[in-house]
């Protein structure tokens, strides 16, 4: 094990020409293959500056990222001295782990010295991750630690292999939230191919079918089990290979699946399907599905990817690089993004705008053609600006006649006023506002001065 002492600063989606404070997150990674450190995505994430620490001789080395998955929460780091590791050896994984199995925690006392804590596994299922949108296999353990320096990551072993990594810990319950050491294998995997591919999904949602009249309806019968499948992602696996809505899912490959959508694994027991679809496939592989539509069974092979954030309409999550933003004349505009929904905190699907919520939540349906969504985010009060100090969150529609599909196309739009003057078309009330375009660009100076802006936009 190294200590790992990250610092780290994440942009400001509310003022998106700044950071916010920094601060510093202490952590235990492990030695793997060919000298690099295993941690979670967590602790560094926004790393500004990454320091590894040697247990047994205090030696410190400057660390980078190589890989890091935000949406299975894990990442490895690599000394920029070649030598830092020398003499430590590296650690084998293991998934060989079901409930009931006593595992190991591990820390280290201030001073170097290891420090074991017994845990046991009391639950396997697939559970919410980092980020509240990824699900993935998580061994629920546990397992009464003590606080210690260096405590937000740590590994969980069994018979000196890597078993899990330490996600979360609740201290009233005692029970520990693990990364499970199958998705750490397929991390471990996939970090070996460049580009790195990530996790696949099959890009779809169900619904359980235990309700006798709906299966009445969806004419099955007591042996077909299955799920109704309710949404399916326009530009996803399932969709490019034919699955519908309202169709039921009632087998992946040789797997049956039950009216709640998990399956018999021979290990675990009963797990959700999105095990299959996630952890146990790779990204191009080929599963079959079948499924049962108005009475009749169909196959249909899907391959299987994952979509890259920047490819949905609303971002899921933006980490480690900077909000794109543009400013006129005051009014900052912004590429709507699930983390500047977060900004409203942990109740954000109902303290954050329900117009910028409801376009998150059905962005597939709602927007089948490529674009992102650029809003009003905010006013800086200028002379450009009065009478729209009270303007937030209207999603732009078109600038001076042109639509708007990203913020490229804005700051192509105010390049060409219409008669000296940049009109601007809102989704809803005042569905338009004009600045005039030669005051904004005399105060262009003076508003970046007043405000102490680095820069007026950032695309």
């Amino acid at each position: 094990m190294v200590r790992v002492n990250s610092t780290n600063q994440a942009y400001d989606f509310l003022r998106p020409w700044s950071k916010e404070a920094p601060f510093v997150r202490r952590g235990l990674g492990v030695v793997i293959d060919n000298g690099r450190i295993l941690v979670t995505a967590e602790l560094v994430a926004n790393s500004n500056y990454i320091e590894l620490e040697r247990a047994d001789s205090g030696e410190k080395s400057v660390a980078t990222v190589q890989v890091i998955d935000y949406e299975a929460n894990l990442a490895t780091l690599s000394s920029t001295d070649p030598k830092f590791l020398a003499g430590m050896q590296p650690v084998q994984t293991t998934t060989h782990v079901k409930t009931g199995d006593d595992l190991s925690v591990l820390q280290l006392e201030s001073n170097g010295t290891p420090v074991s804590t017994r845990a046991l596994v009391t639950s396997v299922e697939v559970g919410k991750y980092a980020l509240e949108d990824s699900g993935y296999l998580m061994f629920r353990i546990s397992c009464p630690l003590q606080f210690r320096e260096n405590s937000f990551t740590l590994p969980i072993v069994k018979d000196n292999k890597l078993a899990a990594f330490l996600m979360r810990y609740d201290s009233r319950s005692q029970t520990v939230d693990a990364i499970a050491s199958p998705v750490i294998e397929h991390f471990l995997t996939e970090a070996q191919h460049q580009p790195y591919k990530g996790f696949p999904r099959a890009g779809l949602a169900f619904s359980p079918t235990r309700d006798p009249q709906l299966r009445k309806y969806l004419k099955l019968q007591d042996s077909d089990g299955g799920v109704y499948v309710n949404q399916v992602d326009r530009n996803g696996p399932a969709a490019k290979a034919g699955v519908k809505e309202g169709d039921v899912l009632v087998a992946i490959g040789d797997k049956q699946v039950d009216p709640d959508g998990n399956y018999l694994h021979p290990v675990y027991g009963k797990l959700s399907i999105t095990h299959l679809t996630t952890t146990e496939a790779y990204c191009g592989q080929q599963v079959t599905m079948t499924v049962i539509r108005d009475g009749m069974r169909k196959q249909l092979s899907v391959e299987l990817f994952r979509r890259s954030s920047e490819d949905y309409v609303v971002e899921p999550y933006t980490i480690g690089k900077p909000p794109r933003y543009y400013i006129l004349g005051g009014l900052v505009f912004q590429e709507l993004t699930r983390q500047y929904l977060r900004e409203w905190g942990a109740n954000w699907l109902k303290d954050a705008p329900q117009r910028l919520v409801y376009y998150d939540r059905f962005q597939s349906d709602l927007f089948p053609e490529k674009r992102k969504i650029v809003f009003l985010t905010q006013i800086l009060p200028t002379q450009d600006t009065v009478g729209y100090e009270q303007l937030n969150n209207l999603v732009v529609e078109k600038v001076n006649g042109r639509k708007i599909l990203n913020l490229d196309d804005f700051a192509a739009a105010v390049k060409n006023p219409t008669d000296g003057f940049d009109k601007i078309e809102f989704e809803e009330d005042p569905h338009e506002i004009y600045l005039d375009a030669k005051q904004v660009d005399e105060d262009t100076a003076q508003l970046q001065k007043v405000y102490s802006l680095p820069a007026l936009q950032r695309l």
